[in-house]
């Protein structure tokens, strides 16, 4: 139960470089993967987790290689955290920025299609915002949690 099959230090070359890997593909499949979750991107997720699992704890299933592991992959986000908050640069690399989708009641296909989000998904956060067209907007923003936030025109 507490004896570890290879030594300690495997398992947090292991977490980190799963944790790295994470990080990168998550942040190359847009916000909207993970500001939005749609059922099917919950099963992603998890089946995610279930197939880095044994990468991480190279089949040892003992309490202490998942303390270890734990312990790991809360200090690295810990340690992204801070490094996020000094660095801008950085956090413009791992959290990316906010983008605009719509500006002065013009869509922005590009955007749209490099952050893969739907019309029908923008419809719905412009109608949660009181927008019932695009022309209603003046700015539509893409939040780096993937969240749109929306400014309606004003009203002459």
């Amino acid at each position: 139960m507490w004896s570890l099959a290879v030594p300690w230090w495997q398992f947090v070359a292991r977490a980190a470089i799963v944790y790295v890997f994470l990080i990168v593909i998550l942040r190359l499949t847009g916000k909207r993967q993970v500001g939005q979750l749609a059922p099917f991107d919950l099963v992603l997720l998890l089946v995610i987790s279930n197939t880095v699992q044994n990468a991480m704890n190279a089949g040892d299933n003992s309490v202490t290689a998942g303390l270890i592991l734990a312990t790991t992959v809360i200090a690295l986000n810990s340690v992204v955290a801070s490094l996020t908050y000094r660095w801008k640069r950085l956090e413009k690399i791992v959290e990316g920025e906010p983008q605009v989708l719509i500006h002065n009641g013009r869509l922005n296909p590009r955007v749209m299609a490099r952050e893969r989000l739907t019309h029908h998904e923008l419809m719905a956060a412009l109608r949660e915002a009181g927008c019932s067209t695009i022309e209603d907007v003046h700015a539509a923003i893409l939040e780096n949690n993937g969240h749109i936030s929306v400014l309606p025109r004003p009203t002459a």
